[in-house]
């Protein structure tokens, strides 16, 4: 079984106007909600082996300060195709990852990421397929489950939402 965590970056700050969209910073919002995110994945177990996340500062941020809270160090990987990817490039960059990985997060932007999660989610529970059919908000987690091998075997709609949450959510 192969588990697929994707994750949208934390909020971000529209504060200066100068900044390119790839230069805006998180929040502090974004900044408090990142970490409450990843002691959430490892109270949960959920803890990936690969990490490929957008260069952008505002995912970068999210992702730095998720680390800490993971047991064990992932593989991280930056791709500038996950900046602002669709939702095909997405999917083509998750099934270039090889074994041993058996748990991949990609840490990137909407609504490719949204769109991917909508694709890929092909059943779970009705409740939580309904609220990410509506929206992945910042710092949201989608967590899919796929009977695949291999990554290069992950498809559209094979997917099974196990989880949905949200920083609102969070206990």
């Amino acid at each position: 079984m192969l588990t697929l965590s994707l994750l949208r970056h934390a909020k971000s700050s529209w504060s200066d106007a100068r900044l390119r969209d790839f230069e805006r910073p998180l929040n502090e919002r974004g900044e408090s909600a990142a970490p409450r995110m990843a002691a959430f994945m490892a109270r949960r177990g959920l803890l990936p082996d690969l990490v490929l996340c957008s260069p952008a500062v505002r995912a970068r941020q999210t992702l730095r300060l998720m680390l800490p809270y993971f047991e064990k160090a992932p593989r991280v990987a930056y791709d500038d195709a996950l900046y602002l990817a669709s939702p095909g490039m997405l999917l083509k960059l998750i099934r270039t990852a090889a074994a041993p990985v058996r748990h991949t997060m990609v840490v990137g932007h909407d609504p490719g990421l949204h769109m991917l999660a909508v694709e890929l989610a092909g059943s779970g529970c009705g409740n939580d397929l309904e609220a990410l059919a509506q929206k992945l908000p910042t710092a949201g987690l989608a967590v899919i489950a796929f009977h695949a091998g291999a990554w290069a075997e992950v498809h559209r709609g094979d997917g099974r939402l196990k989880l949905l949450m949200t920083p609102k959510r969070l206990p």
